[in-house]
């Protein structure tokens, strides 16, 4: 008799913007759907406001396109591909679009900042293997986010001081709000440790070994 064929999962991987999610996925040797390409663009009448502002309020998940990721995850699920936007940070929007496949891989990463609101959804839908949100010191998420931003020219010097100041005040709040949704607060080592178990001992994620001293 054959045996059915491993379903495809996917592992949420949340945290505040500048916790090292891009970093650590690329460690877990499994494939990575980016899931800032999800946001609106510009021009959407839909987007959110800095309260007391007109500015769009791009760390609100009201300036992400929700349904879209959901289908985006439930194609790699069944499968094992699908169609992803190509999204410019700089300019609010999108350039076209690419393949994404998994390469018949039994688990990939979706990661990106809003990934904890995808949570109830995909375990409903039976495709979630785990949510973690990645945590860390506000002031370490600061300076890497900011060194990020500047690197990539992601918006202006001012705008990115600004928005760095104010999630780094609200840090603590961003965490306790995904895992409230459902996703595992955790360090980096954990997080490792927890991909290798949700990929059954198949993926490159170890925790790496401790310095002494």
């Amino acid at each position: 008799m054959t045996a059915s064929p491993t379903p495809t999962r996917v592992v949420l991987l949340a945290g505040p913007s500048g916790s090292g999610k891009t970093s650590l996925a690329a460690l877990s040797g499994l494939p990575v759907l980016r899931l800032d390409d999800f946001y609106k663009e510009h021009d959407d009448p839909t987007l959110p406001r800095v309260a007391g502002g007109t500015a769009t309020d791009w760390d609100s998940p009201l300036s992400w396109d929700t349904e879209t990721a959901v289908a985006a995850i439930a194609a790699l699920c069944r499968t094992g591909r699908t169609d992803v936007p190509v999204y410019d940070i700089a300019t609010s929007s999108r350039s076209g679009s690419t393949a994404f496949e998994t390469g018949g891989a039994p688990l990939f990463i979706a990661e990106g900042i809003f990934a904890a609101e995808l949570v109830t959804r995909c375990r409903e839908l039976g495709l979630l293997a785990d949510a973690l949100c990645l945590r860390g010191r506000p002031s370490t998420t600061f300076r890497r986010r900011l060194a990020r931003d500047l690197r990539e020219g992601r918006k202006s010097v001012p705008v990115l001081l600004r928005r760095g100041w104010r999630l780094m005040r609200s840090e603590r709040s961003i965490v306790a709000r995904q895992t409230r949704l459902g996703a595992h607060p955790c360090g980096r080592d954990e997080a490792l440790g927890r991909l290798a178990v949700a990929a059954g001992g198949n993926t490159a994620a170890r925790p790496p070994a401790r310095q002494s001293g």
